[in-house]
């Protein structure tokens, strides 16, 4: 059987990245120097057994541009989530989700790292 095993993402601030993903509930495993010299910190998430796997390099610049690709987030309860990343300083968009929710919309939203890459919230 062939795994999916994780995701690297490339970021300017490995500290600051680190810092945010753990805020959305994720925990940080390993940190190592990859042979080519990045450094590397492998972030998962509590029951999951892929990685978010994240890479410095101080002669890379690392930019996302706006849509280009997400990774996405199932909770149980969205309103909750959210509500707990917005009291933490996160800025939750579509504006207005709590309206919009409570509208009869799907419950779906989003926050943007530190580098500018997605990350979608789902209410699974």
């Amino acid at each position: 059987m062939i795994r999916f095993l994780h995701t690297r993402i490339r970021v300017r601030d490995l500290d600051r990245s680190i810092a945010f993903y753990q805020s959305l509930g994720y925990t940080l495993g390993e940190s190592k120097r990859s042979p080519q010299g990045n450094s590397l910190a492998f972030l998962k998430l509590p029951g999951n057994d892929v990685f978010l796997e994240l890479c410095h390099s101080p002669e890379y610049t690392a930019t996302c541009p706006e849509d280009l690709m997400h990774t996405a987030l199932g909770v149980p309860d969205i309103v909750a989530y959210c509500a707990q990343l917005e009291n933490a300083g996160i800025e939750i968009w579509p504006s207005g989700w709590r309206e919009k929710f409570a509208a009869g919309n799907r419950k779906m939203a989003f926050v943007t790292d530190p580098d500018g890459y997605e990350v979608e919230i789902l209410e699974s």
